[in-house]
């Protein structure tokens, strides 16, 4: 306690594995961002040089084509790739769910006409110009997704600048803060036509912080107007910040103890960015110094090569199994070397609880989406399968993106869903392997052994009166096995053959390629896989 009153006021040095900890690594091709709780990572960002994050951008498109039957259009905001536009989300949206609808008094709410997704095509045709916002990024072949309901985030709250709607999250559950925030949303001077939205970290903030981060989205606002105003479609009018900048607006909050980063110069951007909105938090954002990697040093790097194993251990000995695939994740729930007490009802829940905790961290981790399905050790007990629920409702709170989870059902599987914004940590990371393309497979040697010697029967027979020696090109292992094991079926196959049979060795070609020549003219193969 003594130790975070003095780091409270800028005293003493901080300790990066007490409390929760900022941990920014920023070199000229990357930026990584580590939020850590006592040590442990909790959550992970990166981005590259180079890379283009249109997340949360705005855009004036121009609607290129319509279609009815899927009840969307195409929409040309500059890149290879339209944009997808459902007409669900071209229509005035209603407060989220998460959200508590506030009526400004003074304002009484106008009556419009109610907009239906059939009067799309008559307010956007083919050509028209329209202001977009990415929602979801460009995923495997799959181009952007976009809303024509537009929203700046600030630091405290969300600005529509097309919608008259005023919320408060409702992650803020303590009444009398609550009544607060509706006070002072009454109190903001907020232009005709426009709403805004109480964000949770808004919670305890003074009025003059509002009115702060007010002005500043109403700066942004006039920016994105003029841009729009002043130049053809399509053009980006307005783009996210960088990841430096979003962590100083979305993690730099009271309940961080420490922000420590390895550059000098990040460290006084940051401490810049964070003066603006708060000197106590400028005081809490520290250079890092060390002779390793600062997530070497912190222990950040093991972390963050775990997230990256399709097993994941557990600390009561279990361990988790992770699959991708492009539209669900799958995973499996194993008791391990957890043997726990002679109750084994109580082990069975015990593991239950700890992999639900951890497989909340691990989509946050992993940054995974879509579909997920979990399937849990089988509980007898009606109340143990609540209990695992409410442990997973509970963790997931924490997280940024959308989630919908639902009970464990009558075969022990549960159910959720994840909202997906960019490609997963491993898709942004990693290439798909050139050897097995992607599959994590291969054929193994005695299914190549087959499938070769069936196609040299199948040579034999079609070329029977017209070749002599035959030359049989093979990965260096294949090779091995028609050495070893299956040298008398090779045998047997030469006999049916007018010549001999020669293999020939080749290590740099794949393990599933191979090529049958004709000796005397071996510039064209008779038959060839994957050469």
């Amino acid at each position: 306690m003594f130790n975070k009153l003095k780091r409270a006021f800028g005293f003493g040095t901080c300790d990066p594995k007490d409390g929760t900890t900022i941990v920014i690594n920023s070199e000229k091709l990357e930026r990584r961002v580590a939020l850590l709780e006592n040590g442990i990572l909790e959550e992970y960002n990166i981005e590259r040089e180079g890379h283009d994050n249109i997340v949360g951008g705005i855009f004036k498109g121009r609607v290129k084509n319509i279609e009815p039957g899927l009840k969307a259009m195409f929409v040309d905001i500059g890149y290879e790739k339209n944009a997808f536009l459902h007409f669900w989300d071209a229509l005035p949206a209603a407060l989220d769910s998460s959200l508590e609808e506030i009526e400004r008094e003074g304002r009484p709410k106008k009556q419009q006409r109610k907009i239906t997704s059939k009067d799309i095509p008559e307010i956007y045709p083919i050509g028209s110009e329209i202001m977009v916002q990415v929602t979801k990024g460009p995923i495997s072949s799959k181009g952007p997704r976009v809303t024509t309901n537009i929203s700046l985030a600030g630091r405290y709250i969300v600005l529509m600048p097309y919608t008259d709607q005023f919320g408060i999250s409702r992650k803020i559950d303590d009444p009398k803060e609550r009544q607060r925030l509706r006070q002072i949303v009454q109190k903001l001077n907020v232009p005709e036509g426009m709403g805004i939205i109480m964000r949770t970290v808004a919670q305890g903030q003074r009025f003059r912080h509002f009115v702060r981060d007010l002005a500043m989205l109403l700066e942004q606002w006039r920016a994105v107007e003029e841009k729009r105003d002043s130049r053809p479609a399509p053009v980006c009018v307005y783009r996210e910040p960088d990841l430096i900048e979003r962590t100083a607006r979305d993690f730099l909050t009271d309940n961080v103890d420490n922000i420590i980063c390895d550059n000098l110069e990040t460290t006084q951007l940051m401490q810049d960015i964070a003066g603006k909105i708060s000197r106590r938090s400028k005081r809490h954002i520290q250079h890092f110094q060390t002779r390793n990697p600062i997530f070497e040093e912190l222990g950040i790097q093991k972390q963050i090569n775990e997230a990256f194993q399709r097993q994941v251990l557990l600390p009561c000995g279990g361990y988790l199994v992770i699959d991708e695939t492009e539209a669900l994740i799958a995973i499996d729930v194993n008791t391990g070397r957890n043997k726990g007490s002679k109750d084994l009802d109580k082990t069975i829940l015990e593991t239950n609880l700890e992999s639900a905790r951890e497989i909340a961290r691990q989509l946050r981790l992993r940054n995974i989406g879509g579909l997920v399905v979990v399937d849990f050790i089988d509980m007898r007990h009606r109340k143990d399968q609540l209990s695992v629920y409410k442990m997973m409702k509970d963790c997931l709170k924490r997280d940024k993106a959308k989630t919908q989870v639902l009970q464990i059902s009558p075969i022990g599987l549960m159910e959720m869903t994840r909202q997906r914004l960019n490609e997963s940590l491993r898709d942004y990371v990693n290439d798909h392997c050139p050897y097995c393309h992607g599959r994590g497979r291969i054929k193994s040697v005695v299914t190549m052994s087959v499938e070769i010697q069936r196609q040299i029967h199948a040579t034999l027979k079609k070329y029977s009166d017209t070749i002599g020696d035959l030359v049989i090109v093979v990965n260096s292992e294949v090779l091995s096995r028609f050495k070893n094991e299956d040298a008398s079926l090779l045998m047997e196959l030469e006999r049916q053959c007018h010549g001999r049979l020669l293999f020939r060795s080749d290590p740099s070609i794949h393990r599933e390629a191979f090529a049958i020549l004709d000796a005397r003219s071996d510039s064209k193969p008779l038959y060839q896989v994957n050469m």
